[in-house]
């Protein structure tokens, strides 16, 4: 069986060439990466659902990915016959009988699903730490979190299981745990990647899904796979202008980025934040581009309270319809009191409060898009903070409006942003805090502009590489 540091050496792309080279099997690629899961698993705490034996008896199909091993979030993206309890005592039991259309298209690509990843209660958290499931802690540190809601993926990932894992972002959840376990890590445009059968979107357009991966190359020929609208989709991204892996190595040209050392609320960002932020407009600089002081001007109170409306609206709907299917009434019983104390705000909102904040997600866009008409991009570090210490946001907080300032205000001060007027977004792992925590740097695109984001990016890897900087590497 291949080693794990040779192992650890390759991304999901290399795995896949020297499969179809004859150079490695897929069936030693998948064990090694059982066995490194079977030995960080215990400390780590990444995979809630193990799925081992199903996939040493996959046959994988010859897609770009064919043999790869992958894991799916353990939120949507459904796997026909296998759980899916979205964080949630509620959902501990379900079991869906059908894929998502996500999921047919990663089996599609050749992936190897092997488990599902740990993930706060319905994706609620800017960290990993449910009450059905237990804590993710960040393999950089064990004592900060490896961020969410897509934690698990983003430790899975950074701790050598497999180069490249599932993740979803509604908020900043591929992006907040790729910034803290030092990965790369794209939020496609609304629309890109599909989100059905089961839905048309998700939180009203601002959730989406994509990868948590090492490589640049990796997530650019991911959403290659996944990318385009289903039959019955509400809307679809722009068609890109060809396939985003050929976006890898092209020159950028000279971009035209807005830098931006504070949130989007004007309130300073961490030092170590800024430091990080100065030093990626110092590296653009160099490689060519036009970097200057700049930020869009957005109504971030509305936006705020326009995400709590939406996302209330859909907690409720949630936790109401799986009631509905238990045949009982909803209750606090079976959530944790941040999600039970949403989902009642969701009772109280009407219908004209829903669409109010629906159109006030739709005004950002056009100020954000205005913004766009005069910057290519805007950088900025990707949170207020370096990876916080585990416990710092706490969904069994009974006090909502405490909950949302330490989530929205006091740490998400860039992410959801991006969702709210469905842009492309993306965190690149180039700085490390003094305290040798990854700091995730990160930058905006106009809607339906991933290609230059995928441009920038490889420029930024081959410039400042990163992917050999990873923590215990040969533990």
């Amino acid at each position: 069986m291949i080693s794990f540091a040779e192992y650890r050496k390759l991304d999901a792309t290399a795995l896949a060439e020297a499969m179809a080279k004859g150079a490695l099997t897929a069936q030693e690629v998948v064990e090694r990466a059982i066995a490194r899961a079977e030995a960080v698993n215990p400390d780590l705490n990444v995979i809630v659902h193990q799925q081992y034996d199903s996939a040493r008896a996959t046959v994988p199909a010859d897609g770009p990915f064919k043999g790869v091993p992958y894991l799916l979030k353990d939120l949507g993206a459904f796997d026909a016959g296998q759980p899916c309890t979205s964080g949630s005592r509620l959902w501990a039991d379900f079991v869906p009988d059908h894929d998502a259309t996500y999921t047919e298209r990663c089996k599609a690509a050749g992936l190897v699903i092997m488990g599902r990843t740990n993930t706060p209660e319905m994706g609620l958290n800017a960290t990993t730490e449910p009450t059905l499931h237990g804590p993710t802690p960040n393999p950089w540190n064990r004592n900060h979190s490896a961020g969410g809601s897509s934690g698990g993926s983003a430790a899975a990932v950074a701790a050598g299981i497999l180069p490249m894992a599932h993740a979803t972002d509604g908020g900043g959840s591929i992006r907040i745990p790729a910034a803290n376990c030092g990965l790369f890590g794209v939020k496609p445009t609304r629309g890109r990647n599909p989100a059905g059968p089961d839905v048309g979107e998700g939180w009203s357009g601002m959730s989406t899904g994509h990868v948590v991966s090492r490589s640049v190359r990796d997530s650019a020929r991911m959403m290659d796979c996944t990318q385009g609208a289903a039959p019955g989709d509400p809307y679809a991204a722009p068609a890109p202008a060809r396939p985003f892996i050929e976006e890898v190595g092209a020159d950028p040209g000279q971009l035209r980025i807005a830098l931006m050392t504070s949130g989007f609320d004007g309130r300073p960002l961490d030092p170590e934040c800024i430091k990080g932020t100065e030093d990626a407009a110092k590296l653009c600089t160099g490689l060519g581009h036009h970097v200057e002081p700049a930020a869009p001007k957005l109504d971030v109170g509305a936006l705020i309270a326009a995400t709590r409306t939406i996302i209330a609206g859909n907690v409720w709907t949630a936790v109401r319809l799986r009631c509905e299917a238990l045949g009982r009434e909803p209750s606090g019983q079976d959530v944790e009191p941040v999600t039970w104390a949403l989902a009642q705000e969701g009772t109280r909102a009407t219908a004209g409060d829903y669409a109010a904040a629906v159109l006030t997600l739709h005004q950002g866009s056009r100020q954000l898009a205005a913004f766009f008409q005069d910057y290519d991009l805007i950088l900025s570090s990707t949170l207020r903070h370096p990876p916080l210490p585990l416990g710092a946001i706490d969904m069994q907080d009974s006090n909502l409006e405490h909950y949302w300032q330490a989530l929205f205000e006091d740490e998400i001060a860039i992410t959801p942003f991006y969702n709210n007027t469905g842009c492309p977004a993306m965190t690149v792992p180039l700085h490390i805090s003094a305290e040798g925590l990854p700091v995730g740097i990160h930058f905006g695109a106009p809607f339906g502009d991933e290609a230059t984001l995928f441009r920038l990016a490889a420029q930024l890897e081959a410039a400042q590489p990163w992917f050999d900087r990873v923590p215990d590497a040969d533990g």
